[in-house]
C-alpha cells in the first residue's frame, strides 16, 4: 500500500503549472522583441550558436526537480507488513432507555444500573462480534458507533446517565429507527437490535418501527426492566420523588404487553429482567441463534520511507540540467561542468541535504524497531528504541510521541505527559499535534485532573475540529468536573450538618432530661403517645386523599411527561 505521510505538502505542486505559464508569457515577449530586429530566419543565421530547444529542456528539467522535491516533502511510504484479520460473529446495536423512569428501584440497585450490568456482561461474552450503543429518552442519539473495540464500549457505558438527554420521555420508535441505520452494509450477517426499556412508550410507533426493522433482516429483542407493580422514581441528585402535573407521586410500572408486542413485531423475543441472572442466559441463547459470517480485513501495519528514490531522480535530473548548456556545442569541445556559480551552489546544497537525509535515516530505523516491539507487547524495549531515536535526532516529534505511548502503556503517566508535551512543541503537522494533546487529556482525565484535561482537549479540537472522540471526551470531562465540584461543595456542608445535628441532639437530650426531672415520667409518656397517634391519623388521612386523587386522574399518557 502506497501513501503519503504528509499529503498537505502536495498542494505545492500547484507552483509547477504557474511557473510554466510564466515561462510561456516571457518566451512570447522575447520572440516579439526579436522580431523588431528583423526576420526570424535571418536572425537564426546571425546567431548560429543559439539553440531553440535547450532552454525549454532545461526549464522542464527544473520543473521536474521541483515536483520531485515536493513529493519528497510529502514523505511517500510503502506498506511493508500486511496482516489479515478474520472475524466470525454478529452485529449488535444496543438501544438503552435512559429516561428518568430508569431511576426506579424496583430492581436492584436500580433499573438503569441493572441495565448497565446486563450490557457489560453481554460485551464480556462477545469475542468476534461488533457492538454499537444508542441511548434514548424523548430523543435518541448514537453513543458509540458499531465497533469491535469492547474497551471503548465499556468506557462509554459507565458514563451513561439521564442527564445526557435534555428531552425527557420515552420514544422507543426513534431508537429503533436509528438502530436500523447504524449497522454496516455487509450482507448475510446476523443483525440484532436489543432495546432495554421499562416499556413506557410515550410517543407511539414502536411496533411499526420494529416491524420495519424485521423486514430489513434485523431482529428486535426487548429487555423489560422493572416490575409490573410499579415503583416511585427518586431522583438521585435531590432525593425527591418525581411528581406529575397534579402534584401526585409518579408510579412507573413495567409495560410488559407493549414490550411483547415490539419483540413479536421485530421477530425477536421479549425477556424480563429481574434480580437474577436468568435474563442474561436467555439473551445469550437467543443471540447464538443468529447467523454468523466470517469477515476479513487487510491491514498495513508498517511503512518504509520511499523518498530516497525520488531524491536520487531529482539529483540526476539536476546534473543533466547543469551539463546541458544554453548554446549549441558540437563535439562537446566547450563543455564546462558547474561553470555557473549559482548551479554549483545548488548542487552543493542538494548534496548536503542528501547527506543529512542519509544521517537521519538511523533515527527512523530506531522508530521502526520501536514500533515492532510495541506491537509485540514489549513496551520496555520499545521505550529504549524510541529513546535511541531521540538521541540521534532530538528534533524528531514522532519519536517523542511514540515514546509517550510506550510510557503510557507501562503506566508511567507523568513521563508520558512530558513526552507528549515535547511532541506538541516539535510537531508541525496539525493532526498529529492534536493527537498528542488528546493523549495528554486522556492521562489527565484518568487522574481526575479535569481542568488540565479540558485545556488539552480544547487545544486538540482547535487543531482538529473534526475529531468527534476528542469532542465527546471534552463534554464527558466537563460533566465529571461539575460532579467533582458538587461533591467537594457538599462534603463540607454535610460535615457541618452532621456536627450541628450532633450538637442539637445533645442539647435536646439535655433539655429532655431536665424536663423529665421536673415532670412525672408517666404523664410525659402519655402525652407523647397521644401526639404520635394524632400524627399517624393525619398522615393516614393525607395518604388516602392522595390515593383518591390519583385514582381520579385520567389513564391516557401525555407527551409532556418527563420520566
Amino acid at each position: 500500500m502506497f501513501r503519503f505521510e504528509d499529503p498537505a505538502y502536495l498542494y505545492l505542486l500547484a507552483a509547477v503549472p504557474v511557473l510554466a505559464l510564466i515561462r510561456f508569457v516571457l518566451a512570447r515577449r522575447q520572440r516579439s522583441r526579436l522580431r523588431r530586429f528583423g526576420d526570424p530566419a535571418l536572425l537564426r543565421q546571425l546567431m548560429p550558436g543559439v539553440s531553440r530547444w535547450r532552454p525549454d529542456a532545461k526549464f522542464w528539467l527544473l520543473e521536474a526537480v521541483l515536483a520531485l522535491l515536493v513529493v519528497m516533502l510529502a514523505r511517500p511510504q510503502m506498506g511493508t507488513k500486511i496482516s489479515h484479520e478474520k472475524r466470525t460473529g454478529i452485529e449488535t446495536i444496543i438501544a438503552m432507555d435512559i429516561s428518568n423512569s430508569m431511576f426506579a428501584e424496583d430492581v436492584e440497585p436500580s433499573r438503569l444500573d441493572r441495565s448497565k450490568m446486563m450490557v457489560e456482561n453481554l460485551v464480556d461474552n462477545f469475542t468476534d462480534d461488533k457492538v454499537g450503543l444508542i441511548v434514548f429518552a424523548g430523543d435518541a442519539f448514537v453513543q458509540l458507533p458499531i465497533t469491535s473495540d469492547y474497551v471503548s464500549a465499556k468506557m462509554f457505558l459507565s458514563d451513561i446517565s439521564p442527564s445526557m438527554i435534555a428531552t425527557q420521555g420515552t420514544d422507543v420508535a426513534r431508537a429503533i429507527e436509528m438502530a436500523t441505520h447504524s449497522f454496516t452494509q455487509q450482507q448475510g450477517i446476523g443483525k440484532a437490535i436489543i432495546v432495554i426499556t421499562d416499556g413506557e412508550d410515550h410517543e407511539g410507533g414502536a411496533v411499526e418501527a420494529a416491524e420495519a426493522a424485521r423486514k430489513k433482516g434485523m431482529r428486535v429483542y426487548v429487555l423489560g426492566v422493572g416490575s409490573p407493580k410499579g415503583s416511585p422514581i427518586r431522583m438521585p441528585d435531590t432525593g425527591d420523588y418525581i411528581k406529575d402535573n397534579a402534584g401526585n407521586t409518579v408510579m412507573s410500572a413495567l409495560n410488559e404487553d407493549m414490550c411483547k408486542q415490539i419483540a413479536e413485531a421485530g421477530g425477536g423475543a421479549y425477556i424480563h429482567v429481574d434480580n437474577n441472572s436468568n435474563a442474561q442466559e436467555q439473551l445469550n441463547s437467543e443471540l447464538d441463534k443468529l447467523a454468523k459470517k466470517e469477515t476479513s480485513s487487510t491491514i498495513y501495519s508498517d511503512y518504509d520511507e520511499q523518498f530516497q528514490a525520488f531524491g536520487l531522480i531529482a539529483l540526476l535530473l539536476l546534473i543533466i540540467e547543469t551539463c546541458l548548456l544554453d548554446r549549441k556545442n558540437p563535439l562537446f569541445r566547450n563543455v564546462r561542468l558547474f561553470a555557473r556559480r549559482k548551479k554549483a551552489v545548488a548542487m552543493a546544497a542538494l548534496l548536503i541535504a542528501s547527506t543529512a537525509t542519509a544521517m537521519a535515516q538511523s533515527d527512523r530505523q530506531y522508530i521502526r524497531d520501536g514500533n515492532r516491539l510495541f506491537r509485540a507487547g514489549d513496551y520496555a524495549g520499545a521505550e529504549v528504541a524510541y529513546r535511541k531515536a531521540i538521541e540521534k535526532n532530538p528534533r524528531n516529534p514522532q519519536a517523542e510521541f511514540n515514546l509517550g505511548n510506550a510510557l503510557l502503556a507501562q503506566k508511567k503517566d507523568s513521563a508520558a505527559i512530558t513526552s507528549f508535551e515535547a511532541a506538541t512543541k516539535l510537531e508541525s503537522n496539525s493532526l498529529r499535534k492534536a493527537q498528542a494533546y488528546h493523549n495528554i487529556g486522556v492521562v489527565c482525565q484518568g487522574h481526575k485532573l479535569y481542568a488540565e484535561a479540558i485545556e488539552a482537549y480544547k487545544a486538540a479540537l482547535r487543531l482538529n475540529p473534526k475529531d468527534d472522540t476528542t469532542r465527546y471526551n471534552l463534554e464527558l470531562c466537563k460533566r465529571q468536573q461539575r460532579k467533582q465540584q458538587q461533591q467537594q461543595q457538599n462534603k463540607p456542608k454535610e460535615d457541618k450538618d452532621n456536627k450541628q445535628d450532633g450538637q442539637d441532639k445533645n442539647k435536646k437530650d439535655k433539655d429532655n432530661k431536665q424536663q423529665q426531672q421536673k415532670q412525672d415520667p408517666e404523664k410525659m409518656s402519655k402525652e407523647n403517645a397521644e401526639q404520635l397517634l394524632n400524627a399517624a391519623v393525619q398522615q393516614e388521612k393525607s395518604t388516602q386523599e392522595r390515593m383518591k386523587k390519583a385514582m381520579q386522574q385520567p389513564r391516557s399518557r401525555k407527551l409532556q411527561k418527563n420520566w
